[in-house]
């Protein structure tokens, strides 16, 4: 690396830890602005996140980075891997944003601030009128945001779904959702007509929220998540923020009288936590520990949630616990009803508290809405009706209202792009979990309670170059094999054809 390089590189990571820091203030004020912000409140706090967000914008575009990366980027053969991974990132972010002006930034995010507490607001009271605005909003920001960006895309959804999944664009998930809603639909139609019957009546019993409290910081140590460097808080919607290296905290909501609800809820959160704590310390110090796409994050998140969490094998090894602190209200529940119970197939509204099996079909719905919607093809008045259309056609419910409907994700309170990550998030788990259990006894290890032995794996092989590599490599680079679909539909055969009796 010669002199200038050198000087330059210095000079990068000057500026990088300066947004990093700003990134930190950030990322604490939008913890408190979904946790326990007042109603009241949540206005001047949104208004402080966009002012230091647009701080950071500004540094980050600033006449000097642009320099300083154009310069790395020219002498990238000099630099090492993962400064070369970093230049990259930071090149092509610079392209997407080279004729953003500050004030435009800024104008983006105090509308997207704005459209979360207006969806709160609507869907307090179920009502997408309320919301409407802001959703037109949103969309006009992100086709702002794709008209000013130097190597566009020819396709606005496209190049949304590239900013989430790398790579990843509709006429490969056109594929792959037909495959999948094919596939899906004959397993349900082979559930259906089992005469299996789960017994359910137990799942409404309420449940103190001080046990599920307990319950939830039992299931989470189990599970690997180190509270020494994190926090577990409470929410509208459930999320984990990665405030800093040594701070990943995990959010919930509790139901009374839907203890399921919280507990998968928590095990997924955890998962992507479990992620964000074991990356590599080198990919902190060259500031690329924020790569990881929204489908690799997800398919450690429901890796956990369901893979390991709805197994048989999970279920035996809680149980005990759960007998314990859940005596009084559940005593009469044997291990066996309760795995049953947590992999119920049955069509519903809400996409966080679906099945296994039909949770694919809440993704398509909304995959075919963001394309539709991105291309014209419906305006943002009639979304309503088409997701009610659809939920109809493919699941067989219809919302009562809004809330159980159009409102129930946080997600459309900012660009489009993330829903398909969790789809993709089951096919990636899926077909690494084919090769970690030729690799390991891994029921056994969660039947003996050693998840220590599965995220050693996970983060020896999942999580090593998760931030590195663009998902298509780094699938290749796990499995072997390029995205499918099947992986996914055969676990999803074995394990229900076995509960369910066919």
């Amino acid at each position: 690396m010669n002199e200038q390089t050198k000087k330059n590189l210095d000079e990068l990571y000057k500026e990088l830890r300066i947004i990093r820091t700003y990134d930190h203030a950030v990322a604490i004020i939008d913890f408190d602005f979904e946790t326990c912000a007042p109603v009241e409140g949540r206005g001047d706090e949104g208004d402080v996140i966009s002012y230091f967000a647009n701080k950071k914008f500004a540094i980050s575009n600033s006449g000097k980075m642009k320099r300083t990366i154009g310069y790395l980027y020219g002498h990238i053969e000099e630099l090492d891997e993962l400064d070369r991974i970093l230049i990259r990132k930071l090149n092509e972010n610079l392209e997407k944003t080279a004729a953003v002006t500050a004030k435009t930034q800024l104008k983006w995010l105090k509308i997207y601030n704005q459209a979360y507490i207006d969806w709160l607001k609507a869907k307090e009271v179920g009502d997408f009128s309320l919301y409407k605005k802001s959703f037109c909003a949103v969309i006009k920001a992100s086709k702002e945001k794709v008209a000013l960006r130097k190597n566009a895309l020819p396709d606005l959804y496209d190049n949304l779904l590239n900013d989430c999944e790398k790579g990843v664009l509709s006429a490969t998930l056109d594929k792959f959702f037909d495959e999948l809603k094919v596939g899906l639909m004959e397993l349900i139609a082979k559930i259906k007509s089992s005469d299996h019957v789960i017994r359910r009546d137990f799942l409404s019993r309420k449940v103190p929220i001080y046990k599920q409290q307990e319950f939830s910081e039992y299931v989470l140590k189990l599970n690997g998540y180190d509270f020494k460097r994190g926090h577990i808080s409470t929410t509208e919607h459930p999320f984990t923020n990665e405030i800093a290296k040594n701070d990943v905290r995990v959010t919930t909501h509790y139901f009374e009288n839907m203890f399921l609800s919280n507990l998968y809820s928590v095990i997924h959160e955890g998962g992507h936590a479990i992620l964000m704590q074991n990356e590599p310390e080198e990919d902190f110090e060259h500031f690329i520990n924020d790569s990881v796409t929204n489908g690799m994050h997800e398919s450690v998140s429901r890796f956990y949630e369901n893979v390991i969490g709805r197994s048989k094998e999970y279920i035996s090894l809680i149980y005990p616990e759960f007998h314990r602190l859940f005596n009084e209200e559940l005593s009469d529940v044997t291990e066996r009803e309760l795995y049953e119970a947590v992999n119920i197939v049955e069509p519903s509204l809400i996409r966080t508290e679906a099945d296994e099996v039909t949770y694919g079909l809440h993704i398509v719905i909304r995959y075919e809405m963001e394309k539709a919607i991105s291309a014209g093809k419906i305006s943002p008045a009639a979304a309503k009706k088409e997701w009610n259309r659809l939920y109809r056609e493919y699941l067989g419910v219809t919302p009562k209202n809004d809330a159980e409907g159009i409102l129930q994700d946080v997600h459309w309170t900012n660009d489009f792009g993330y829903f398909p990550s969790y789809a993709l998030g089951n096919a990636y788990n899926a077909m690494y979990l084919k090769r970690i259990s030729s690799e390991m006894d891994f029921k056994g290890a969660i039947a003996r309670g050693d998840l220590a032995a599965v995220n050693d794996w996970m983060k020896k092989n999942v999580f090593a170059e998760a931030n590195r590599l663009t998902p298509e490599k780094w699938l290749l680079k796990l499995t072997g094999r390029p995205l499918t679909a099947k992986d996914f539909l055969e676990y999803l055969n074995d394990k229900y054809s076995e509960i369910y009796g066919f």
